[in-house]
């Protein structure tokens, strides 16, 4: 079994947990990136904000910006980063050059918790491969 297979392997059973920075996932030129996602909801809630304060008053248009940004921040913004995580994970495990690529970005980390309590961490400076090969069987 190769590394990444035990590492698929680890993270199934939920002794490592894989760390993605989302903000650079989250960014044009990313594999992961959806222009729709970002965009839009915001664009229509500055439109309608827009819209309001032209067509019917000032603080019309205020109220609807700060609703729409709070509901956005709330609701939409959790979702959309659940959403960057997971596809950039899937994106990650699906092949060992993809892995290597999001680590050498710095993209990736990951974390585990020993049998004995201890906490190991690896980032971009560390070797995945060592680290997933020196965490225990089992």
């Amino acid at each position: 079994m190769n590394e990444l297979e035990r590492l698929r392997d680890l993270l199934n059973r939920e002794q490592v947990k894989l760390g993605i920075n989302i903000r650079q996932m989250n960014a044009p030129g990313s594999p992961v990136y959806r222009t729709g996602e970002n965009i839009t909801i915001p664009a229509l809630l500055l439109g309608a904000s827009l819209l309001a304060t032209m067509y019917v008053h000032t603080w019309v248009g205020f109220a609807i910006l700060v609703a729409g940004a709070a509901w956005w921040i709330l609701k939409v913004l959790p979702k959309v980063r659940d959403g960057v995580f997971d596809r950039s994970a899937a994106f990650a495990l699906s092949s060992e050059a993809a892995f290597d690529a999001l680590w050498a970005k710095g993209v990736l980390s990951l974390y585990a918790r020993m049998p004995d309590g201890t906490e190991r961490a690896a980032a971009k400076r560390q070797d995945w491969r060592a680290f997933v090969r020196a965490l225990p069987e089992g």
